[in-house]
């Protein structure tokens, strides 16, 4: 079977060259080995001549074949590629191993810059297929604790062809998550070239280090895997580090209390929807056509979620860069509402606040946060003087005509 494996005869080859005529006679052949069974008595009739034509093509194929397979053998042992003509793919590392994080005093740590990263593909293929990810959207963002999100980074990407059979299963992944279309998409799309250059230009070194880029430690294999993919494929040498962001806040804590919490609690309580449908977090058209899965905005409710949780620690004020201020305010009272903001069910709240509203903080730190913006509330974080019970999707509409129709009433 090896011996079969290695060389191909001259059958193959008249197989080879008979399998269009079959297919177009109807025969249910789609490869060349099932072929076989139908030409032995057409290659059996071949005169000699014929028959040498076959032999010289497979021998010279063949030996075509073996002759490169040899010289590549002898160069990997003689002849190592030199590193600097290798393409240096994204590397991913713990954060242990990132010497990079050597903060001296608080002032240290809230200076420093971290820049959160996510990628969304056409679905994931299985392992045997080359294309693992079909990259489709990128978003970034540059944060700091001192200054909130700094700038963004984002780009639909044109996505690869999918490998043959694949088409719908790559459709439907997308249409159950992020919702773009895999092809006749209105708006640009941006190659693997300008991506990758612009995402280095984006994060660009400081005093020669290249920052470190976060992600969920769920969605750090496909992020990888598409760096790298865009990497080979257009031959620009990567320097990204990709870290797990929920070892960050993990060493954020460590560094202030020199104790840390579970990575299990930080894991879950980084997985929230409370800044779902927030203005300003999701891309433009992810925001027309409110879809909730966008890589911009899962990379803002990250710092959210860093803001809303250390900010007070270590003793920032936040800001609107920090978190996403509240749309309008609404009523003439200082009884404002607290919008638990879930388009998928209802939720109640109580006065001491719910589950949903307690994100790494106690909720006397989440007055101290309010309290440090001048008055202002931020993200959608209130006092309650009653409960209510509201739904996420269309609130803002469903508090204003409340309050129009109380108006109407009154007078």
């Amino acid at each position: 079977m090896s011996q079969r494996r290695s060389s191909s005869s001259p059958f193959y080859f008249f197989v080879r060259d008979q399998l269009p005529e079959l297919q177009r006679r109807g025969v249910p052949v789609t490869r060349t080995v099932e072929a076989f069974p139908y030409c032995s008595q057409e290659w059996v009739l071949l005169s000699e001549e014929e028959k040498t034509k076959y032999t010289e093509k497979a021998r010279a194929w063949n030996g075509k074949k073996h002759t490169l397979k040899a010289v590549q053998k002898t160069s990997n042992l003689t002849h190592p590629a030199p590193a600097c003509l290798t393409t240096k793919m994204s590397s991913v590392t713990s954060l242990s191993d990132a010497s990079a994080i050597s903060w001296k005093n608080d002032q240290d740590v809230i200076a420093d810059i971290f820049y959160f990263l996510n990628i969304y593909s056409h679905g994931k293929l299985p392992s045997h297929c080359e294309q693992r990810f079909l990259p489709c959207e990128i978003g970034c963002v540059k944060y700091s604790l001192q200054d909130g999100i700094m700038d963004d980074f984002h780009h639909f990407i044109d996505p690869e062809v999918p490998p043959r059979g694949f088409r719908y299963h790559c459709q439907a992944a997308g249409d159950a998550t992020h919702k773009i279309p895999l092809s006749g998409f209105d708006l640009s799309r941006t190659c693997y070239t300008v991506v990758l250059k612009e995402l280095l230009e984006f994060g660009q070194p400081a005093r020669g280090v290249w920052p470190h880029f976060y992600c969920k430690s769920s969605d750090r294999f496909r992020i990888s895997w598409c760096l790298n993919r865009m990497a080979r494929v257009t031959g620009i040498e990567s320097h990204l580090e990709l870290l797990a962001v929920e070892d960050l806040v993990i060493e954020l804590y460590r560094n202030k209390y020199q104790k840390e919490p579970s990575k299990t609690w930080v894991c879950k309580e980084l997985d929230v929807s409370l800044w779902d449908f927030s203005s300003n977090t999701r891309c433009k058209w992810h925001e027309e056509n409110d879809i909730v899965c966008c890589a911009l905005a899962s990379c803002k409710k990250i710092a959210y979620c860093i803001s809303k949780s250390l900010a007070n620690v270590y003793g920032v004020s936040l800001t609107a860069a920090h978190l996403p201020l509240q749309d309008s305010y609404y009523g003439e009272g200082t009884n404002t509402k607290m919008v638990i903001l879930d388009a998928g069910r209802f939720q109640k709240t109580s006065p001491e606040g719910s589950r949903s509203d307690r994100h790494f903080a106690s909720s006397s730190q989440d007055q101290e946060f309010v309290s440090s913006n001048c008055g202002s509330p931020c993200g959608v974080k209130t006092f309650l003087s009653e409960t209510t019970t509201m739904r996420g999707r269309g609130i803002i509409r469903l508090l204003k005509s409340t309050s129009d129709l109380s108006k109407t009433f009154g007078n």
